[in-house]
This record gives C-alpha cells, structure tokens and sequence, in this order.
C-alpha cells in the first residue's frame, strides 16, 4: 500500500537579520546597529504511515497560493510528484505558480524520507562537492561595501578563503546618476584586483533604467573579462528583445531568467537568444521538479544552469546537474551574517565560512533534504498558519 496524505501544515514565523538593513530601497545593505526581521513559511506534509516531507523557505504570495491547492492533496499518494506537479501547475495557471516550490520540495523530501535516500540519490548523483561563489549583499555607505575598494577587498579575502568566484550586487536607485559610474568603477576595481584568479559575476538586481546604462556596465565587463553579467534592466529581467539586443551589443555572457516563471518561458527565452546562462531556483522554479525539467531543457541546448540562492534543495538539485557551475552563497558581507534562517539542527549552514579550502561545500546525504529543522525555533517564532485535514 502507498502512503496517504493525512495532514499538511504550514506556519509562518520570522527572524531577525542583526546590522541589516536596507540600501534606501528594496535591497538589503549593511546597516550598524539596524535589525531587519525577516519572515518565512515552514511547510509539513503528513502521512498515515509516519512519514513526513518538511521544508522552509518560501514567502507569503507563494503560501497563499498553496492554499488554493492544498486541501485538494489530502488523501492522496505523496510518492505521485509528476502528476501533483502536472495538477498544480494547471490549477495555478491564473498566478506565478511560485506556490508549487515549497509543496513539491516537500514531497521530494517526504519520498527521500520513505526510500531512505538522499533526493540527489533519487534524482541521480552527478556530484557530491559544489564549487561555491561568494555573493555579496548590495552597497552600503556605512563603512562596509561602500567603495569599489572595498569590493577588490572583499573579493581578495574570498579568494584567499577558497572562493572560485565573486559577484557583486552594487549601488541600488536611479536617484542618484552617480550610481552607475560606481558599478563600472567597481567592475573594474574588483577585476584588477583579483580577475586573473576568480570568475566574477556582476548583479545589478534590475536596476539599470536605460539600455546605455546596461551597455555601459556590460562593456566594463568585456574589459574585465567577467563570467556573467546578469539582469540588469528594469523591466524586472523579462524582456527577451531587450536582453537580445545586449546580447548582440557585449561580449560578457547574460545570465538571464531568475524572474521568469515555468518551463515554456524559460525555453522560449533560450530559443530567442535572449540569455547565455539559464537561471533556476526550486523555490521560485515549481520545486525541484520544476528546477530539474529548466536544467535538462538548457542541456538539450548546450547552455549551463546557475541555481539561484543558497540552501538545502538547492544544493541536491546541482549535485544531480551536470551543467551547473557554482552554488551561490548569499548574501555575504565582511561585516555582517549571511540572510540564512536559523533553523538548521546539526552542522548545515550557509554563511561566508562554511566552505572548505578548496571552496567547497557537501551536498546533504541523509534521507530527503538531508537536514534537521529546529521546529523549537520556527514554532516560539510563529505568526501564524493553516491546517488542511
């Protein structure tokens, strides 16, 4: 007999980021003294046999729209993630469909808990060590990332550390037309510095307002030799014209489709020309299912996958991907911690320490995720949360 969904349970809690705070705008900076609280969702999925897929992660548009669904898996097979995938991604076809990440991630963790096994053991195990990049928070003028020197710093003590490679997210608003003049000061600042030893990465989180400022940092780019220069326009990094035209315009590779949502859009953007890298995420991705069905598209074309964020699902989702270079390690900072919840038992984390000389970090290898939440933690933190029985 398979299992039977009898319970899934979600709570919402939060946390607090110590010396963070924002940049002015919507990006977090190094703040002295400031205290952000950050929230988050944890997800359970129960079942008559005792076994229980978990994950946290997420944010509120995506659990509203597990609520649309949930209800719908109680009483059925949790091992059927194919068909759930399939049914979800239909039934969210008005939406994002981001609400599909947290869900289907714990059922891949509920059927590494059922088989006893690893999820980059069920996925198929390419690799068990990723090469880690350092991925810094956004600019700050408080005595941190405030300088394109202080970037050529931190970027030398990355390297020093064992980091393979670097990526700066800079200066934040179109207010200040300074702004961009910095980026390219510190593009190059940092690949003087280090370039000849590090793959570096540029993140101007959509910033940019017009093409010639994305063509004017692209082009430093090309200078420095930088690995990938990734989103750059303010159209929110969707526009397959507008990332074509930079294409034909820069030499540096784009990397392009963290904010594109499902599989089709992500194929489109690949046949269009529109990016060189492919991005993917399980959160934002529709799960781990989502993420894998991205990379195995982009190797059908001979393009790389770059995961997008830190964290234990997407750690499994690279170990099982032969076209992925780098698990990126955000957001780090000299002065402050990582954005990481602290709700990892054991010795998971993801901070600016957590890899090995050779700049390394494990892929999990216990059943499922691999790893223990601290549900101590996330329910004396709760805010809220639902029950669909």
């Amino acid at each position: 007999m398979a299992p039977e969904i009898t319970r899934i349970e979600t709570t919402e809690f939060s946390y607090p980021l110590t010396d963070v705070g924002t940049d002015g705008g919507y990006n977090l900076a190094y703040d002295p003294g400031a205290t952000t609280e950050r929230r988050l969702f944890a997800i359970e999925v129960l079942t008559d046999e005792g076994v229980t897929g978990e994950f946290v992660g997420g944010n509120s548009p995506a659990f509203a729209q597990i609520h649309e669904v949930a209800d719908h898996l109680v009483g059925a097979n949790p091992l059927r993630r194919e068909r759930h995938w399939s049914e979800i991604k239909r039934a969210l076809r008005k939406y994002d469909r981001m609400g599909i990440g947290p869900l289907d991630i714990a059922l891949w963790d509920l059927a590494g808990e059922y088989y006893d096994a690893p999820i980059h053991e069920l996925l198929g195990t390419y690799r068990e060590r990723l090469p880690a990049y350092a991925s810094t928070y956004h600019a700050d003028d408080e005595g941190g990332l405030d300088s394109p020197e202080a970037y050529a710093d931190f970027a030398e003590e990355c390297l020093e550390m064992g980091y393979g490679g670097f990526k700066i997210h800079g200066w934040g608003g179109s207010d200040d037309r300074r702004n961009v003049g910095r980026e390219v000061e510190t593009v190059h600042a940092v690949g003087e510095r280090v370039g000849d030893e590090m793959d570096l990465m540029i993140d101007p989180a959509c910033e940019y307002e017009t093409f010639a400022d994305a063509l004017r940092v692209g082009r430093a780019c090309d200078e420095q030799n930088y690995f990938w220069y990734e989103d750059p326009y303010r159209d929110g990094g969707i526009s397959q014209h507008a990332h074509r035209k930079l294409c034909e315009k820069i030499r540096t590779p784009l990397l392009q489709t963290e904010h594109v949502r499902g599989l089709e859009s992500h194929t489109d953007f690949i046949d269009n020309d529109a990016t060189d890298f492919v991005r993917a995420d399980p959160e934002y991705d529709a799960g781990i299912t989502g993420a894998m069905k991205i990379a195995h598209v982009a190797e059908g074309h001979g393009l790389d996958v770059e995961v997008h964020s830190p964290g234990p699902a997407q750690r499994h989702c690279i170990a099982a991907m032969r076209n992925a270079n780098y698990y990126e390690m955000a957001l780090v900072h000299p002065d402050c911690g990582n954005t990481e919840p602290p709700v990892y038992e054991g010795d998971y984390a993801d901070e600016l320490d957590s890899i090995d000389d050779d700049g390394t970090v494990p892929v999990p290898d216990g059943p499922g995720l691999g790893v223990d939440y601290d549900w101590e933690f996330i329910e004396d933190h709760a805010e809220g949360g639902r029950t669909y029985e």
